[in-house]
């Protein structure tokens, strides 16, 4: 069988949904023949690909001002007879833009299987730029005609499922299918531990926050740090917050940071792309901060589950889908003053806690090799189906 992986972005830009198919792609490889078409992107001339299981088609692209991201080319010659001549059996779109558009011509015109995996909530993306209601529906319009000219769609929670079934107007059939991570539980935390303090001066003793992912205002990561300001005043000592990650607010993080009086505090760790210092960085941590209303469902919280280490959220989170308060995890109003109030409230109970967080790694964290073993068999079952 003949895979197509269809996205609008890829590496070297890093996020959630390239890592998603990255790893279905590197695990699809072990059952059938699999292609990524994505397009160029910044610096995308330096990266080798020849270490990668799959093969990658790029397209063109225009860089996006004042975005991390660049817009793939509508029409590329080079790239269609590429596709043309891919000779692949089933359609997986992972982005509902010019790229997958492609693959779903494709697909059409030779009666294959469409699949499309849910991972963004657009109408938040469309509302920031275009500011003009009738403009987000012209938008909206456009990723639904898509989604709804798939044979299947794949959820990545029961939160997303209902926004797009209920709010976005999706008719096709749809399934949720969970994310999961490539990381593994370290084998001796305070080893771990050990190697964190050194390598960014924490204190042994330390409470450690974290937050890995773009840092970028979008994810609500100034909340956490003025949250954290609260936190201090009401007599929060002796932690550390770290930020991993790289973005185009790292200068207004940096200022936010330095007006709240936690330049101590705050540790700005930059890109981590080591897996086994990242997997060190999540057992460090108490706590995961994650207040985002942004994400649909993110690998980050799966990671820090795989360490035993429990993430805070905000109610109305589509990406807390997953989780019950005070179970596996833990949900919070959006308040800064009650997000501030809960962190004291958790280090104030050792033995909930460590309930919460055993729970944590026992409901949430999921192997992506468990997840592309169902993924192939459903891509069997839909190549079956349409005969």
């Amino acid at each position: 069988m003949k895979v197509g992986l269809f996205i609008d972005t890829w590496y070297p830009m890093v996020d959630g949904v390239i890592k998603v198919v990255d790893n279905y792609a590197r695990r699809l490889a072990k059952y059938c023949d699999v292609t990524v078409f994505c397009p160029e992107t910044r610096g995308a001339g330096d990266f080798d690909e020849e270490d990668y299981p799959y093969r990658v088609i790029r397209c063109p692209s225009i860089p996006l001002l004042k975005s991390d991201y660049d817009i793939p080319a509508a029409i590329d010659p080079v790239f269609d007879a590429k596709l043309l001549r891919s000779g692949i059996d089933l359609v997986h779109i992972h982005s509902p833009f010019s790229v997958s558009m492609a693959g779903v011509l494709y697909a059409k015109l030779h009666r294959l299987p469409i699949i499309a995996t849910l991972h963004s909530q657009y109408k938040q993306d469309f509302e920031k730029p275009l500011k003009f209601k009738p403009a987000v529906q012209v938008a909206m319009s456009a990723v639904m005609r898509v989604f709804n000219s798939c044979d299947e769609c794949w959820a990545v929670n029961e939160g997303i499922k209902d926004l797009y079934v209920n709010e976005y107007g999706l008719t096709v059939p749809c399934k949720v299918r969970l994310n999961a991570t490539d990381h593994v539980p370290v084998a001796n935390p305070e080893e771990a531990a050990r190697l964190v303090n050194e390598s960014y001066g924490i204190p042994s003793d330390a409470t450690v926050f974290l937050f890995v992912g773009r840092i970028n205002f979008i994810k609500n990561i100034d909340f956490t740090v003025r949250s954290l300001a609260k936190a201090k005043e009401m007599g929060l000592r002796n932690f550390r917050m770290l930020f991993v990650g790289k973005g185009q607010d790292e200068e207004k993080l940096a200022s936010l940071v330095k007006e709240y009086s936690l330049t101590e505090e705050v540790v700005m760790c930059g890109l981590v792309s080591d897996r086994e210092m990242l997997q060190n960085l999540y057992s460090r941590a108490k706590l995961f901060l994650f207040p985002s209303l942004y994400d649909a469902n993110s690998l980050v919280q799966i990671e820090a589950a795989c360490q035993g280490t429990p993430t805070v959220f905000l109610e109305g989170a589509r990406t807390a889908a997953t989780v019950s308060d005070r179970v596996n995890g833990y949900i919070c109003k959006a308040s800064e003053s009650d997000y501030a109030r809960l962190i004291m409230e958790i280090l104030s109970d050792k033995e909930a806690y460590e309930r919460v967080a055993g729970a944590a790694f026992r409901d949430l964290y999921l192997s992506w090799d468990d997840v592309v073993r169902d993924v192939y068999k459903d891509y069997v079952r839909m190549c079956s189906e349409m005969g």
